[in-house]
């Protein structure tokens, strides 16, 4: 399967904005702490996200991002697609050009693991990511490590 970084970051990013939507608007900043996400990387990938309807941005002191919709709603391959990527297992990108220009024996095979892999995505959303223990001890976890890093220490 290839999903490229594009993908699974934009994943990654959206999860974050779930887990901490309690917060209010999310800074790209703390997204970028938290997941080890460059932020001027973050900044590409929430534009394409905005533009495809799933957060809106809140300008101004304490401004960041927030959900557009609720997180029940909002499915994996959604988030994929708004950042314009696909999830494709063939060698050829789809283009049925595999061997020499030609269809290649297993491409249909292939297109077909990529439908499934799809319409797997289609099945979680990130509500359903956010409910699960394991991701919340994740998220708590880098919750805590990103206000442990802005203590500030006393000086001697």
């Amino acid at each position: 399967m290839r999903l490229t970084t594009k993908g699974r970051y934009a994943v990654t990013a959206m999860l974050d904005l779930t887990m901490n939507a309690d917060e209010g608007p999310i800074s790209l900043a703390d997204i970028s702490r938290r997941q080890e996400i460059s932020l001027s990387y973050l900044e590409q990938l929430f534009a394409r996200l905005r533009r495809g309807g799933l957060v809106d941005s809140v300008r101004g002191p304490g401004g960041g991002y927030l959900l557009a919709m609720a997180p029940e709603t909002i499915t994996v391959a959604r988030v994929i697609d708004a950042v314009n990527e696909s999830v494709d297992t063939t060698r050829c990108g789809g283009l049925s050009d595999c061997q020499q220009g030609d269809t290649c024996l297993t491409h249909h095979l292939w297109c077909e693991l990529s439908e499934q892999i799809h319409g797997f995505l289609e099945g979680v959303t990130l509500g359903q990511l956010a409910s699960r223990e394991e991701i919340q001890s994740i998220a708590g976890r880098q919750r805590r490590r990103l206000d442990d890093d802005q203590i500030p220490t006393a000086s001697p």
